[in-house]
């Protein structure tokens, strides 16, 4: 039987539980992830500064088969932001995601860099930014989880939508079954 509930918590603080039985006689595990759903106006300036600059990045978007587009933006320990968008290609594993094409391309520039912040923006296929947050797909996700390795320590990831954006504590927290604990 597969179970997910999102239960809301302390205001704007989300928990997601996930219980997975399979067998009555194994051991039980639970996931959860809390993070913090906020108004634009509630982030900090360099917060905000950071979501607009994933928004823009989804005006340079290359999506003419799905139509979706995604940017992202990585701040960087020196103090440079990096934008990235997705890139399709009709053969499609050749394109790149936004989060892929940020992290590649900020990591090639600046290879000292430490990453200190991600911010993730989407719009629909009716040009509108999403209702609800996007998040990354599990190869970005793994992709960015070895730069927060890198960096020693947490990246925050934002999420944003059109009238809302989550806060989530670190790229880990997006993938609690990473490659790197095996």
């Amino acid at each position: 039987c597969r179970d997910a509930r999102l239960t809301r918590r302390f205001g704007s603080t989300f928990i997601i539980h996930e219980h997975i039985p399979y067998n009555s006689a194994m051991n039980k595990k639970q996931v959860t992830l809390e993070f913090d759903e906020l108004a634009y106006d509630e982030l900090s300036a360099a917060e905000r500064e950071l979501v607009e600059m994933a928004r823009e990045a989804t005006f340079r978007s290359y999506a003419p088969y799905s139509q979706f587009r995604v940017g992202a933006a990585i701040e960087l320990s020196n103090g440079e932001r990096v934008p990235g968008s997705n890139q399709e290609n009709v053969a499609y594993p050749s394109g790149t995601c936004a989060e892929r094409s940020a992290c590649f391309y900020a990591h090639a520039r600046y290879p000292d860099a430490k990453f200190e912040r991600i911010a993730i923006a989407a719009r629909g296929t009716d040009g509108e930014f999403t209702p609800t947050p996007t998040a990354p797909c599990g190869a970005c996700r793994q992709a960015l989880l070895e730069y927060e390795q890198l960096a020693g320590h947490d990246v925050p990831v934002l999420l944003a939508a059109a009238d809302k954006v989550y806060r989530l504590p670190s790229v880990r927290s997006t993938l609690p079954l990473a490659f790197v604990e095996f």
